[in-house]
């Protein structure tokens, strides 16, 4: 399973969790991963991504209210709400690559989202990055 496919099996996990107001993401997940396969390239990256934006969803959701302050975060629409945690996780906690995590944030929003999702999950993404000391210090660098 390529990096990509992680990120929706991860994305499907949120959007259940949160559909289903319940916690236990990583029972969510574990179902999941077994119709796929357990022992699958990126399984851990796919878990820890899941596991860690849970577990900071408080932190993320205030750069959602900050950086996107006319959307009320219970009036995000449930899967954009969870692309933009998925991806503010892994711009703020992974080591991955900014654009790489934009550019997988936009293409998730894309398949699964509404017609506008792709924008907003862009913009929010794009200012949330601006706001990092990893931008600030490449900023410096240039």
């Amino acid at each position: 399973m390529n990096r990509h496919y992680a990120r929706v099996v991860a994305l499907q996990s949120l959007y259940e969790s949160d559909f289903r107001d319940t916690e236990n993401v990583s029972e969510i997940f574990d179902r999941h991963i077994k119709n796929i396969d357990e022992n699958a390239e990126n399984t851990d990256f796919a878990k820890e991504l899941l596991v860690k934006t849970r577990e900071k969803v408080k932190e993320i959701d205030s750069k959602i209210v900050e950086f996107a302050p006319e959307w009320p975060i219970e009036q995000v629409a449930v899967i954009d709400r969870n692309i933009l945690r998925m991806a503010i996780c892994e711009l703020l906690y992974f080591d991955t690559p900014p654009k790489v995590v934009i550019n997988e944030a936009i293409e998730l929003a894309k398949s699964f989202g509404s017609e506008t999702s792709s924008k907003f999950i862009n913009g929010v993404l794009g200012s949330v990055y601006r706001n990092t000391e990893q931008y600030k210090c490449e900023e410096k660098s240039e």
